[in-house]
């Protein structure tokens, strides 16, 4: 049932509350004005899950409280007088529990603010019971909202002051959450970020033109995280940079002759460059995450004595962190990047000069994506159970630029076709992630035991570091056992052919 009304344009708070009062026994509980801060993650996770959270202050008191966004339920409350960064830093249990399979590693961040004054009201009935409670929001802005919160056993009262304000006050069923009139007023408007990429091209695009256009999108991803990677809000800022570059030096790669070598040239170095001052930082960044993993993984005796390592990890992140802020203020990304901003919005030229820029976009995406796939089937076709590890390597590395331009390019594709080679394709890709990140982990936990026992750590840690290296190789081994597995599905012949259909598909 509906629980929320929107007040026409021109009724007030008190006029409905005088009108309501001639026609039924209403207690005014309390009016004061608040101050409503809501809050996400960055990237929304937490409205994708129809949730809100909303930190409302008045001059007495301040809450936090956890809505369904569909029907402005309270799932979670508690007084507070300021809100936590992290979901674990909260102290009930019932918020954090709400809050940690969607925030994971994310911070929350005020999305915007709305001021407005609220009313607190009691419908009562002949003998001062209490059978209906209302709240009343009024912002000078937007229409006044009314909130109903039932009573148990007084359905049927709820039903007749339904039909009342209905029909003798013309209010109606509140069609938006208040998230989003916020959000309104405030210039903004819901998932305004999301670090997947949703590029429409059309395909018969000249390829230099829609190149442009995706990596304008990469661009605006890279700009988007900046400053959240300088402030050291929450790992995945640097996360999705990091994406957003890779994807970038992809595409510049991958698909050359659509603009100057010299230009190509230019920018593949600073992106390259990129890679590598975010990469250090990024490493101690998922040696952090899963740091709380290390330690289950250990037997219960000695998980204890790896805390020493965590601090060591905090502090090389730390040093790490403002080395890499101090990068993404330096005049050379500062004129860099806004140099590859300024060639990205030029005018294309008219007259096409380079090569592959006379083709369109679809043309050029299925010669670069046949390509791709066949260096991946061929390089997984040369792996043996004797190859070295560096074959993996560069498997993964293929595999990775096939995905992009998989990204990349599909919309010009069927979505369920082009999406199911693009999961199997993940899939193959995990096995050879969890080898290789593995293989990464364990020789960085050497270094880092040798560089502890330099500085006195004692020997319970440097055997516990011991013990987690052990089960990262174990783990490594059993990500190379999988490795046939997944390729032979990948490789199916079945799949080949549906996938060399969907390029040899003609667009009408």
């Amino acid at each position: 049932m509906q629980l929320q009304f929107d007040f026409p344009p021109n009724l007030k708070a008190e006029k409905f509350i005088c009108k309501l009062s001639d026609i039924a026994n209403v207690e005014l509980i309390s009016k004061q004005y608040m101050l409503k801060t809501f809050y996400d993650s960055f990237d929304w996770r937490l409205f994708k899950n129809n949730m809100s959270c909303e930190f409302s202050r008045s001059k007495n008191v301040s809450s936090f409280t956890i809505k369904n966004l569909k029907k402005d339920l309270i799932i979670s409350d508690t007084e507070l007088t300021e809100i936590p960064e992290f979901f674990h830093q909260f102290e009930s249990e019932e918020i954090k529990n709400q809050l940690a399979p969607l925030l994971e590693m994310r911070a929350l961040l005020p999305v915007c603010n709305l001021d407005y004054e609220s009313y607190h009201l009691n419908i009562l009935n002949k003998v001062n019971k209490t059978i209906l409670r209302l709240v009343l929001e009024q912002n000078e802005h937007f229409n006044s909202r009314l909130t109903l919160i039932p009573i148990k056993g007084y359905s049927k009262a709820q039903e007749h002051f339904i039909s009342v304000i209905t029909n003798e006050f013309n209010l109606v069923a509140a069609t938006l959450p208040t998230l989003v009139i916020a959000l309104k007023l405030q210039g903004r408007k819901p998932n305004d970020y999301s670090s997947k990429l949703n590029i429409i091209l059309d395909p018969f695009m000249r390829a230099d033109i829609a190149v442009k256009l995706i990596y304008s999108y990469l661009l605006k991803a890279i700009k988007d995280n900046e400053q959240g990677i300088i402030a050291n809000t929450d790992s995945e800022f640097l996360h999705d940079f990091r994406v957003a570059v890779r994807r970038t030096r992809s595409g510049i790669s991958q698909l050359k002759g659509l603009i100057p070598d010299n230009t190509n040239t230019y920018f593949a170095e600073f992106f390259s460059w990129l890679g590598q001052i975010t990469s250090h930082t990024r490493d101690l960044d998922v040696y952090l995450l899963n740091f709380q993993s290390y330690k289950n993984s250990l037997p219960e005796a000695t998980r204890n004595d790896l805390d020493p390592l965590y601090d060591f990890l905090l502090i090389k992140h730390n040093q790490a962190q403002l080395e890499l802020a101090s990068n993404l203020r330096s005049q050379n990304y500062l004129t860099k990047i806004s140099e590859w901003e300024s060639f990205l919005k030029e005018q294309a030229p008219s007259i096409v000069i380079q090569a592959n820029a006379k083709l369109s976009i679809h043309q050029l995406a299925n010669q670069r994506i046949l390509k791709s796939y066949k260096r991946v089937l061929k390089e997984g076709n040369d792996i043996t159970d004797h190859s070295e590890c560096e074959a993996l390597h560069d498997l993964r590395k293929s595999c990775k630029k096939l995905r992009y331009l998989l990204e990349f390019f599909q919309s010009l594709y069927p979505e369920n076709q082009i999406k199911v080679f693009i999961k199997s394709l993940k899939e193959l890709q995990a096995v050879l992630g969890d080898f290789q990140d593995y293989a990464v982990q364990e020789n960085a936990l050497k270094l880092f035991s040798v560089e502890m026992l330099n500085n006195n750590a004692s020997a319970n840690t440097l055997i516990a570091i011991g013990f987690l290296i052990q089960n990262l190789d174990s783990l490594r081994n059993e990500a190379r056992n999988n490795f046939s597995i997944k390729f032979n599905e990948f490789k199916n012949k079945d799949t080949q052919e549906e996938f060399e259909k969907l390029l040899a598909r003609k667009i009408i």
